[in-house]
């Protein structure tokens, strides 16, 4: 195993996602189930999953946030404010640092260490605000920068490809487990991060058997 790739979302960042979006569900007004609803609706008018429209992406954060705003309003008959939608959602959001630590270790022992994530371009501010990229990451592939997402196998092919390892070399550390299936049928290795201890555990055990003679 040489090349380590960690998800951003609910792994390099606490609280996890289930959280984040009840805390900003709180603020807002709505309930995690009309918010997530909403977004799926909007979604399937485009024929994607939840968040694709934003993060490949097909549409602008404005122009989601008032789409999602009318669903709210006709289909639950909430009017809420999802202006200002990324400050509001990493508000309060702060580095795993155990995480973070650990992968800084691996980095310094020779290990590739790369960031990849399914990002909104307008929420890539804010997570740079909370993890300083700079020194951590020898690469990081975005899914608004190369038009594909976890867990389409493309995404993948694009890391392996800038990062120059083979699939079996590689693994995917992500809090989703379609995107580790993803990884997987992509021929990557992958882990589906629950907590700290336990993926550092995991990954380690991975990186100490090391590739067949």
């Amino acid at each position: 195993m040489r090349a380590v790739w960690t998800d951003y979302g609910g792994v390099l960042e606490v609280p996890s996602t289930k959280v984040t979006v009840a805390n900003f569900c709180a603020k807002t007004g709505i309930t995690s189930a009309q918010l997530l609803a909403s977004m799926e609706k909007v979604a399937g008018s485009y024929g994607v999953g939840m968040l694709a429209p934003l993060d490949t992406p097909l549409i602008t954060q404005e122009e989601w946030s008032q789409q999602v705003e009318a669903v709210l309003l006709a289909e639950e008959g909430v009017k809420a404010d999802l202006s200002d939608f990324p400050a509001r959602w990493f508000e309060g959001r702060s580095a795993n640092q155990p995480w973070v630590d650990h992968l800084r270790q691996l980095k310094s022992r020779g290990t590739f260490v790369g960031l990849m994530s399914n990002m909104v371009p307008a929420w890539d501010e804010h997570w740079r605000r909370i993890i300083n990229p700079e020194g951590l990451f020898e690469d990081i592939v975005m899914s608004f920068e190369v038009g594909s997402r976890k867990p389409d196998t493309d995404i993948f092919r694009v890391a392996e490809k800038r990062a120059g390892f083979l699939p079996e070399e590689c693994v995917l550390i992500d809090d989703m487990e379609k995107n580790c299936e993803g990884a997987r049928k992509a021929g990557w290795h992958a882990i589906h991060f629950t907590e700290p201890a336990q993926a550092i555990a995991e990954l380690d055990a991975l990186l100490a058997v090391g590739p067949p003679e």
